[in-house]
Parts: structure tokens; C-alpha cells; sequence
């Protein structure tokens, strides 16, 4: 772990993967210190920010409290689910939140996902639903979430040549990562299919549906 100065009032702390980045930020959030203003986990990064008033070096004492208790991260989020919530709902306040995402598996890349894991269509799909993905950080676009799942047989790399438009609601695999694009944009992931689920929505509160710590299963509802 190596901890960083990040403008004056916030400290970058740099670990080895997202394992021990949502780790980290998970053991800080606990810590509930009252100099933290905001903490921010990325795939090899936490940014902590200083609340009003608290010096950097407070922001470096709470770490060097809270870093031994990360450092075997195991399940960050911790608690055990209670139930899958649609993908239109919330949870029950104070328990681990499950949203389960339709998908109808038609992604043009499917058929490179199943030559590049050795898997045919069907295993692809299956290995794909058959596990619990944890959103680990957000990033690139609101409401886009990078979720970890449990099988790295879908460890897949991003497509050698990115796409100009992927269209809103395309479900891809890049890396160790799955995602689901919130908007139409360029993008280079594996496309597996595609969902009705609205990744960012304004007038829901929160806007985001898939947030750090959220648990998903996808659905299939069709090929």
C-alpha cells in the first residue's frame, strides 16, 4: 500500500488490485472517522478526502488504523442477502441489497466470449447468470458500475478495436470486470446481450442502480 498527496485535501492510497481497494474503502467507511469527508475506491486506487477543517495527516493516521483490518479483504461488503430486489425497486434500509437485471443474451461478441473461455454459447451464458457479480466502483459514466463476480473463467480482454456506438442497456465483459453501458457511447467490452434495466435515472433516489457494495444476478429472459 502506498499512500499519496492528492491536491491538500485528500490522500490517494494505491494497492494492489480491487480486491483490497474495496477493501479499504469498506474498513475506512466502518472506521466512521470524523475527519473523512468522502471516500472513493477505484480498481487499483481509494481516494480519501479530508473533511472540512481536518489536515491530510489526519486523513493518514485513520489509514494506518484501519489498513491492518483490510489487509485480508475476504468479502468487503460483508452481511448476508436477504432476498433479490427487481431491478426497479429498492431495498429494505440496513440490509445487503441483490438486484436482479434481466437480460436477453444476443450480444454481437458472444460468440468471441465463447471461443476466448473455451465455453459454447450455452456455458457462457450459464456461468454468466449462475454467480452473484458485486459492484466494486463506479466509473467512466454515471451509473456505470465495474462488477467482480465469482468465476474467472469469464476473465475476458477488451475487443481490439472499440466500437463508435454501443447502445444503451448492452451488457459486456472487459477484463475481470462485467458491466451494463447506461448510455449510448464508444465502447470496447465484450458484448454478451442487452436490458431494459435503466442504469441512471434522476428522478429515482438514488439515481444510480448499480452503486458500490450492490450485489447482482443477471436473468435470462431470452436469446
Amino acid at each position: 500500500m502506498r499512500t499519496l498527496p492528492y491536491g491538500d485535501r485528500a490522500v490517494l492510497v494505491e494497492v494492489a488490485g480491487t480486491d483490497e481497494a474495496v477493501a479499504l474503502a469498506a474498513a475506512v467507511r466502518d472506521a466512521d472517522a470524523p475527519g473523512v469527508g468522502a471516500v472513493v475506491e477505484a480498481a487499483c486506487t481509494v481516494l480519501v478526502v479530508a473533511a472540512d477543517g481536518t489536515p491530510v495527516s489526519g486523513l493518514r493516521d485513520v489509514l494506518a488504523e484501519v489498513a491492518p483490518r483490510a489487509a485480508s479483504p475476504g468479502d468487503a461488503s460483508g452481511g448476508a442477502s436477504v432476498g433479490a430486489v427487481p431491478f426497479g425497486g429498492g431495498g429494505p434500509a440496513g440490509v445487503e441489497e441483490v438486484v436482479e437485471i434481466p437480460v436477453v443474451y444476443d450480444g454481437a461478441d458472444l460468440d468471441d466470449v465463447a471461443r476466448l473461455t473455451g465455453l459454447d454459447r450455452d456455458g457462457v451464458v450459464a456461468a454468466h447468470t449462475g454467480q452473484t457479480w458485486r459492484v466494486a466502483f463506479g466509473g467512466f459514466a454515471p451509473g456505470f458500475g465495474y462488477l467482480v463476480g465469482e468465476d474467472d473463467r469469464l476473465h475476458v480482454p477488451r475487443r481490439e478495436e472499440s466500437r463508435t456506438r454501443v447502445p444503451a442497456g448492452a451488457v459486456g465483459l472487459a477484463g475481470e470486470y462485467a458491466g451494463v453501458y447506461p448510455r449510448e457511447s464508444p465502447g470496447g467490452w465484450q458484448l454478451l446481450g442487452r436490458t431494459d434495466a435503466v442504469m441512471w435515472d434522476l428522478d429515482r433516489d438514488p439515481p444510480a442502480l448499480l452503486r458500490p457494495g450492490v450485489r447482482v444476478r443477471f436473468v435470462e429472459v431470452g436469446r
